[in-house]
């Protein structure tokens, strides 16, 4: 059995064609791209994936998209962005899961590497991480419209393989660029009913998924948030230790929950009339 892959884009002319390489194993590609400026979906066409064009509203709605208005050829379908790679070994263990899975067994998590300056940022990272990233057609859904959440009403199951991420292929300015859009997303999400809730059961839970999610609405809910990060990224799990890589990525990741933070207070002063 071979698995179908969806790609999501929008200018990426610089990580598709590595990202389609590293899925060339597959019969079934196709790129879901939010009408890219730059030659992503000429690339995308020659190395020989669908395109599928859609306007980008958020992210759970693109991926929702592609979850029930796309067919595809196999039952399964691995789901990627374009600055993710496949490697072999990982490969191999989709297909050979998924080709003994039992009915009732819908998704499957894997964690993913982080790179940066050439090296793997596992302390700063703040490794592991579990992803979302293989599911059964038409029995997952994708809640939450940033740093989204896959559902089921079946079975999950966890890869020991990896995922290998280059953030930062496409330079730090669109990383910044990037993330400011999320900093403002987040920030709506934190005022609005979709703010997470935190539970002490959550905290101990064998879900590695459920236990990020507690953590992360239990951090939400600290003052000093953004120095918080950097003291646990950087001295606690040990980014110190990763040279000039370490010391970037937790001070990137300190300045993008400062950015959250900001944006709170603003949208909060722009709601009681308040000048920022």
């Amino acid at each position: 059995m071979t698995i179908s892959v969806l790609i999501l884009t929008f200018n990426e002319a610089q990580n598709i064609r590595a990202c389609l390489e590293s899925v060339s194993w597959s019969n079934d590609v196709v790129v879901l791209d939010s009408f890219s400026a730059d030659e992503t979906t000429g690339i995308a066409r020659i190395s020989g994936a669908r395109i599928v064009q859609r306007q980008f509203d958020d992210y759970a709605s693109q991926r929702n998209f592609g979850l029930r208005e796309i067919a595809y050829q196999h039952p399964w379908l691995l789901m990627l962005d374009a600055d993710e790679r496949v490697p072999p070994g990982l490969r191999a263990e989709i297909q050979q899961v998924v080709a003994s899975a039992p009915p009732e067994l819908c998704l499957l998590r894997m964690r993913r590497r982080d790179h940066l300056f050439g090296r793997w940022i596992r302390r700063s990272s703040g490794y592991p991480t579990w992803f979302s990233r293989v599911m059964r057609v038409g029995r997952v859904w994708i809640e939450r419209p940033i740093n989204e959440e896959f559902k089921t009403d079946g079975q999950v199951g966890s890869l020991r393989g990896h995922l290998d991420h280059y953030p930062f292929n496409k330079g730090f300015h669109e990383w910044i660029a990037k993330h400011d859009r999320y900093s403002t997303m987040e920030a709506q999400l934190l005022l609005s009913s979709q703010a997470p809730v935190w539970r002490w059961r959550d905290l101990i839970a064998r879900d590695p998924v459920r236990r990020r999610a507690a953590l992360k609405a239990l951090i939400y809910s600290l003052p000093a948030r953004p120095a918080l990060m950097f003291i646990a990224l950087y001295f606690v799990r040990g980014g110190i230790l990763e040279g000039r890589a370490g010391w970037t990525f937790c001070a990137l990741r300190a300045w993008y929950e400062f950015m959250i933070d900001c944006k709170v207070r603003e949208l909060k002063r722009r709601a009681q009339g308040l000048p920022v």
